[in-house]
């Protein structure tokens, strides 16, 4: 009885705590969208939002990375306002905030841009081994690896040997 009464409690406590707290998931549908969201120097960005309403207009600031302002205008197929920059070849890699002004109302909304040496189709992935000198399991050379197995081969063989011998009291 005291068990089912501490499940309703747990859950309720669960749930309230759950609405207290931000959603790492939840979207602003009217914040500031960039693509690409990484980008090298020198590299073109196009920045978009549904904040100024559609049919809105809004002036775009990209000072932090070395751009300087840029226009929004209405965009047809997305319903709200779109503009571009170029970031310049002097940019140093790092996260700077992009932000937008709304022309009607004032409204302004930011965005993180990420500033990389390079681009994301580029990017290496580390793969293969490690060399540390420790050595591995397959080797280089499949002689040293055949006669490493027939070594643990004749240990196993005679270390169960002598553990039968012994067991059946010949000892060792």
């Amino acid at each position: 009885m005291r068990r089912t009464a501490r499940l309703p409690a747990a859950a309720a406590l669960a749930v309230a705590i759950a609405g207290l707290t931000p959603s790492a998931h939840a979207v602003d549908a009217d914040g500031l969208e960039m693509f690409p969201s990484s980008v090298v120097p020198g590299g073109p960005v196009t920045v978009s939002t549904a904040a100024c309403g559609d049919g809105g207009t809004a002036a775009g600031d990209a000072s932090a990375v070395g751009a300087g302002a840029f226009a929004l205008a209405p965009s047809a197929h997305e319903g709200g306002a779109t503009g571009r920059f170029r970031v310049p070849p002097s940019a140093h890699p790092g996260t700077y905030e992009i932000a937008v002004t709304c022309a009607e109302g004032g409204r302004r909304v930011t965005g993180d841009l990420v500033v990389t040496l390079t681009p994301l189709q580029e990017r290496v992935h580390p793969r293969g081994s490690v060399k540390t000198g420790v050595g591995g399991a397959l080797g280089p050379d499949p002689v040293q690896t055949a006669a490493g197995v027939a070594a643990l081969a004749v240990a196993a063989a005679g270390g169960t040997w002598l553990l039968h011998r012994r067991a059946r009291g010949g000892g060792i």
